[in-house]
């Protein structure tokens, strides 16, 4: 009784094992930029402005790598972009082509930032508020991001859809906005995210272009320092 008990379970065994489901292998990418030393690869520039003499000069575009201003830890690093908003629609925007994706393939894509602001919750500005008025967007695309003239009017545009202000774009959503959370105009760090993953396709070659940006109703200067920035890839 004991040996045809003994094989019945082995049996057993064996026919569970041959049912047992594989596990889908974790196909999870990360990409984490804290800038601590160079700006990583990232670039920036500027659209929604025209296209004129000495506008760069007349807007004060400023890109670079530095440290984050005092009351910060200034021997922290990060991604310092500015302007000037005279066309009271200015986009600032950082981008970073990352490969080694599967071509072609959907991804669920999720970004988080960290940045200093030195706009305190709600003031009054120029054109609107110099916080709440400057909205957080970010997002990805398999097209470079570029600004393109417009010779409708005359204007930089963007070659994706970024939506415009507050309202999200095919390829870029609203995070938030640059009011730093206190009641100071010093600089303070603030972290936002996206609300829920946005779908991306790689290209045929496995890459995709990340991207973030300030779109401003705000008409002064935003200087941003991105802090860090993360994405993940599912």
């Amino acid at each position: 009784m004991k040996r045809s008990l003994t094989c019945i379970s082995i049996a057993s065994i064996l026919i569970l094992s041959g049912c047992k489901k594989e596990k889908t292998p974790d196909t999870t990418r990360e990409f984490t930029y804290e800038f601590q030393t160079g700006t990583e690869g990232w670039q920036g520039d500027f659209a929604d402005y025209p296209d004129q003499p000495g506008v760069e000069t007349f807007y004060a575009f400023q890109f670079a790598h530095s440290m984050l201003p005092a009351p910060l830890n200034t021997n922290e690093g990060g991604l310092k972009q500015s302007g000037r908003n005279h066309s009271d629609d200015l986009f600032m925007f950082v981008k970073k082509k990352i490969s080694g994706l599967e071509p072609g393939r959907k991804y669920e894509l999720s970004i988080s930032v960290e940045f200093a602001s030195n706009a305190a919750d709600g003031m009054v500005g120029v054109g609107g508020a110099p916080g709440e008025s400057v909205y957080i967007k970010a997002g990805a695309s398999a097209l470079e991001p570029v600004k393109v003239l417009n010779n409708t009017d005359g204007h930089f545009r963007m070659n994706i859809d970024k939506g415009n202000q507050s309202t999200d774009g095919a390829d870029m959503k609203l995070i938030g906005n640059f009011a730093n959370g206190t009641s100071s105009n010093n600089y303070n760090l603030k972290k936002l995210a996206t609300a829920a993953p946005l779908s991306v396709k790689a290209d045929a070659n496995g890459s995709l272009w990340l991207i973030v940006g300030t779109d401003s109703g705000f008409e002064a200067t935003t200087t941003i320092y991105y802090n860090s920035i993360k994405a993940v890839l599912k």
